[in-house]
This record gives structure tokens, sequence and C-alpha cells, in this order.
């Protein structure tokens, strides 16, 4: 025990690993906040600085940079409603919201906390149930993946409103633009129509930034009289009581977050996404309606999006398959230096799994602190006359788009999906789902075609499979619950019963 502690603190009684995990998560934040500077990209970058490096130093760093980028991504989504990652579309739902009514500071603040308690609840979860969880995870076969994508595409109804089937066109939408480019397994190409710019695909993040950034700037347009509203920031910190009132919202989010990340592929927009869901099915008297401003709409994703990081190291670490786009890039770097993650990783370098406990740890109290720093001078942003912030983040969304691959093309592509973003908000169809289909689609159509040859391309075999598994038959049945609950005679059903 006192040999698993002294691994566990290296990075704590380091000053040299102290610094790099502090200077990787206040740096993470502000790359995560930036549209189309991804967490991957930075960590793909640090490794090609740091392969010469001991291994410590090294994964001090990365761990640092991928908890802060984790993170970063929900303040321009609660400031500017772009969100600067993935995971923190279903965050600009509500946060951005409350920032317009002038509770941005608060929003930051009460975000950051729980974050910080779902990263730790991820990192505990590493720490104890890494062998349980990983177990569960590598009986998820490509049919179940297949299955978890589809549900995640139909979730757009919850959060498209009352309308079920503009979210399921927006994300259909979304699904067809991520299937423009080569096909991965026979190298065709799909909707290019002949041209080679678009032979690589439409990058999501240039999706993302066209359909959330330019978009919210033309719809800003509108409301050039509108006068800035004043933000809150006198109260940063969340008081004990509002976060012990929250705390069974951000428990069940950091569940869902860590037993997503678990699973290879997934990462946590998906873990975002369920876990939104989840809030807005279970609470049942929010103080504000979800998409208007409800804070356990903005607490769940957040939770879930930074415990997903726990349980992306998971599979990594015990089976050697990466949990999402980062972890295989930190397998990368373990292999660089010489290291095997998999079975045999716990028995062989046991100081290397706690030393990695223990950083991701160490970076999520870094968070808190860095988290609830600069605060003010954010707010700001949203105080900005409309005159001078909307040429700033169409100027930004311009650059982060091409700095994605250095194409100019993309910045087309930003403004045609911002002028489009436009006109589908006027007519009352919510973006977010579009972004989620653009990410979910190619997964769902890799997985079905994988599911399939297993299958030796028998229909009735496929079928058959999805009520012989378990986990197969348990996600099924969810899927079709979760179509019922949008038909008018299941609404008839649940009116007689209250009745």
């Amino acid at each position: 025990m006192t040999e698993v502690l002294g691994f566990f603190a290296t990075s704590w009684l380091d000053p040299s690993l102290l610094i790099l995990t502090a200077l990787g998560t206040l740096a993470g934040i502000y790359v995560g906040a930036i549209p189309g500077l991804s967490v991957t990209m930075a960590v793909s970058i640090l490794i090609s600085f740091t392969f010469k490096w001991d291994v410590n130093s090294a994964l001090a760093l990365i761990a640092g940079v991928y908890v802060g980028g984790v993170y970063g991504g929900a303040r321009t989504a609660i400031l500017l409603n772009i969100p600067g990652a993935p995971s923190a579309i279903a965050t600009a739902i509500d946060g951005y919201p409350l920032a317009k009514k002038g509770l941005a500071g608060e929003a930051i603040g009460l975000s950051t906390v729980m974050s910080v308690i779902g990263g730790l609840i991820g990192v505990a979860a590493l720490a104890l149930a890494a062998p349980l969880i990983s177990d569960i995870a590598i009986r998820f076969t490509s049919r179940d993946y297949m299955l978890l994508g589809i549900i995640g595409i139909l979730l757009v109804g919850t959060l498209s409103g009352e309308s079920f089937a503009k979210g399921a066109f927006a994300g259909a939408l979304g699904v067809l633009i991520g299937m423009v480019g080569l096909d991965p397994m026979t190298a065709e190409a799909r909707f290019t129509y002949g041209s080679i710019n678009l032979m690589g695909g439409i990058p999501y993040v240039v999706a993302m930034i066209g359909f959330f950034g330019v978009a919210e700037a033309l719809i800003q347009l509108e409301r050039l009289d509108t006068r800035p509203v004043r933000q809150a920031v006198a109260r940063i910190v969340p008081a004990w009581g509002e976060v012990r009132r929250y705390l069974k919202v951000g428990l069940r989010a950091s569940g869902i977050g860590t037993l997503i990340g678990a699973l290879p592929g997934t990462g946590g927009d998906i873990a975002a996404l369920l876990a939104y869901d989840d809030a807005r099915r279970s609470t049942k008297t929010p103080e504000t309606p979800f998409g208007q401003g409800a804070k356990e709409g903005l607490i769940a994703p957040e939770a879930a999006n930074n415990a997903a990081v726990g349980g992306a190291f998971i599979p990594m670490l015990t089976l050697g398959i990466p949990g999402d786009a980062v972890t295989a890039i930190v397998i990368g770097a373990l292999f660089i230096h010489g290291l095997k993650p998999g079975p045999l990783l716990l028995t062989e370098t046991p100081h290397l799994f706690w030393f990695i406990v223990g950083n991701l740890t160490l970076a999520n109290l870094f968070l808190l602190v860095f988290g609830l720093t600069g605060i003010r001078v954010f707010t700001r942003i949203v105080e900005c006359p409309r005159a001078i912030l909307i040429p700033l983040i169409v100027v930004l969304s311009a650059v982060g788009a091409y700095a994605i691959q250095n194409n100019p093309v993309h910045i087309y592509w930003t403004l045609a999906f911002g002028v489009l973003g436009y006109f589908l908000k006027k007519y009352g169809f919510q973006v977010a789902p579009i972004i989620l289909g653009v990410i979910l689609g190619p997964m769902i159509d890799a997985n079905y075609r994988r599911a399939m040859i297993g299958a030796r391309e028998d229909v009735g075999q496929f079928l058959l499979d999805f009520v012989t598994h378990p986990i197969s038959c348990a996600l099924s049945f969810a899927l079709v619950v979760m179509l019922l609950a949008r038909t008018p005679a299941w609404r008839r059903l649940r009116r007689a019963r209250r009745g």
C-alpha cells in the first residue's frame, strides 16, 4: 500500500512534474476554448516534442492538456454559443441561455466545480474498477456500437424541443454530411461529385464552427440595436448549498460518462449527450425549462465529458484499446517510450498505472484552480458591442476552420454551413443534432458493415444477433422504447395513467 501511494504521489512531490501538469492544464483550457484547435491536435503535436523526454514528464504534460482541453470547450459554448469541442455541444444548449440572462460567471463557476467532480469520479473508477469496467467494455461488439450510435442520433429529438421530426431531420442531415468523402472500406468516392476537395471528407470541426459560430453571428446581426447583457461576476465560486442541490445530477452524469468513456471509440461527446438526455428525463421540476437555461442541463454534460477522461484510460491501460482519439495518441507515446499498454501493464509496470492515476487527479485539482480564474476577463467577451463581437466571431471562425488542415476550402464550407444554419434556426431547427450526426454517422456506418461481415452478410443471422446477445438485446429494447415514447399513443397512455 505504501508503495502504491508513493507511485500515486510522484507528480505531487516532484516540482518539475508538478509544474508540467499545471502548465498542461492551463494550456489545455485555452486550447480547448478555441474552435478548430482540438485536444487531439494539441496532444499529437506534444508527442513530437516530448518523445525524447522522460516518460513521466511527457505523461504529466499530456495528462494536463487532456483534462484542461476537455473542460475548455465549455467556456466559448457558454459565452458565445460556439462549442470549443464536440463534447461541449450539449453544454451550449443551456449554458448560452444563462449567459444571455447575465449569469455567465455563475454558469462557468458551477460547470467548473461539476467538471472537477466528474473528472475525479472518472479517475476513481480508473483506480478502483479498471478490471471490471474493461471487462464490460470488451464485450461490446460492432453491432452494439452501431446501436449506441443510432441511439445517440435519435436522442436529437430530446435536444430539439418538442419536435422530434425536426430533430431527426437535423440528425439525418448531419449523417449525410459525415458520409462525404472516400469510403473507409472500399476507397470509393461518396457524395464528392468529382470534386477533389471533397475526397478527404468534411471535418466535423468545420461543420461545428459554421453551424454554431457563423450561424450565431448571422442571427445576432438582426439584434445589433440590443444592448449587451451585463454579466454578474460578483459570485463565481458557487455556494456549497448550490453544489449540493445539483450533486445528484452531477453524480449520475459522472457515472454515465465513466461507462461511456470506457467503451472504445466513443468519448466525451456521446457521454455528454446521453447525460444531458438523462438529466432532462429525470429532472421533473427544473427551475428553468431545459433549453432556456436549466442548470441541470449545464451540469450533466460537463460532469459526463470530464468523467469520460478517466473512463477512456481504462481500456487503454488494461486492454491496449484506446477509449477515444486522445488515448489512441497516448498509446503511441507509450510505445515510443518502450512501454506496452495492455493486460500485462498492471503486473509488469504497476508504477506507471498509479502514476497516471495520480497525475490525472492532480490535473483535476489544477483544473479547479485555473477554471475559477480568468472568468471575469472571459465574460467581458459577452459584454462587447455586437458591432465589434460579430466580425470578431466570423474572423475567428474562418481562422479556426483554416487551421485544421491549412485548407482555404474549409473557410468556404464554414461560411456555407453558417448560412444554412442561419435559415435552419430561423425555421425552428436546432443545429446541435447536425454536428452529432456528422460525428456519429461514420461510426454507425463502419460498425454496421463490420456486423454484417460478422453475420456473413446473412440478414436473418444479423437480426437474430440482436435478440440472442444480452448487450445487443438491452440496447435494442432501449431503442424501441425511445421510438415508442415519441408516438402520440404513448403520450396518451401516460396522460391516462396520471389521470
